[in-house]
């Protein structure tokens, strides 16, 4: 809780939001129904990855530009985030993609809405297939996300921002056929309260969730485990070092070194 009292967990919060905002905004954008030409699977898919990519590159030093709810629980999973920032991550994406989802709503002719992006299993797929096929393109998101954002990394892993977004874009290149695509629970949440549709919502929860999990533990505690001890995970879940953690202090003054020392190479 003495996170909240801080100017840069307030800055981190707002980040969250008005990130979350531009990026269901302008993803949403790319979904409506112009009379002079249909939007494209193409054109959505790179509309959403480059607008993440955008917003990772404005916020990711504010906040780590999680924006979307099931990255936040898988950096919950790897005891990387405490849980009350946690939780307040998720509650800003959720408020950030609902008013982006309203602005859009109201600034757009109520002619192209069409289906407004909510999310949903099209093409004859079943509810059962569609939050498997959420699964699978939450893993391969949530796996790209840890590996090209780690720190403990020391070879040229070029653009996280760039990288991330290209596996939002591939996501969507499959998952429109099936769902919409989602990946992230707030941006199918927006659209989906502003129209009153929740067919099926509970898949973009189910799925995104489950695959960002399944993806944190693999990555975390299997194909790349953090050194860390029961004690530090536990001080960080609950957004605190204990002094006495003078190892996790002095392996984290080591990387803050090597860092400035390779910048200034």
């Amino acid at each position: 809780m003495n996170e909240m009292c801080t100017g840069a967990f307030t800055r981190a919060f707002v980040a969250e939001l008005l990130g979350t905002l531009i990026f269901v905004f302008f993803g949403l954008g790319s979904c409506m129904q112009w009379s002079s030409e249909l939007p494209s699977i193409l054109q959505i898919s790179l509309t959403f990855g480059l607008g993440i990519g955008t917003v990772i590159q404005a916020m990711g030093h504010i906040s780590g530009a999680h924006l979307n709810p099931a990255v936040t629980v898988a950096f919950l999973v790897a005891s990387q985030i405490s849980l009350f920032r946690a939780i307040s991550y998720i509650c800003a994406q959720m408020i950030g993609a609902v008013v982006g989802a309203a602005l859009l709503h109201e600034f757009t002719p109520g002619t192209v809405h069409g289906s407004f992006g909510v999310n949903m299993p099209g093409n004859y797929t079943t509810e059962g297939q569609a939050v498997t096929v959420e699964i699978i393109l939450t893993l391969q998101l949530i796996l790209c996300i840890f590996a090209s954002t780690d720190s403990r990394r020391c070879n040229n892993v070029g653009s996280p921002s760039i990288s991330i977004g290209l596996s939002v874009a591939v996501g969507h290149l499959v998952g429109i056929y099936f769902t919409g695509c989602s990946m992230n629970p707030a941006r199918s949440f927006g659209p989906a309260l502003i129209v009153g549709n929740f067919t099926a919502h509970w898949i973009f929860w189910i799925g995104p969730f489950v695959g960002a999990i399944i993806a944190s533990l693999v990555y975390n505690y299997m194909l790349y485990p953090q050194d860390q001890s029961f004690k530090e995970k536990i001080s960080i879940l609950l957004g605190r070092i204990q002094e006495e953690d003078t190892e996790w202090e002095e392996r984290q003054e080591q990387s803050r070194r090597k860092s400035i020392e390779m910048q200034t190479l």
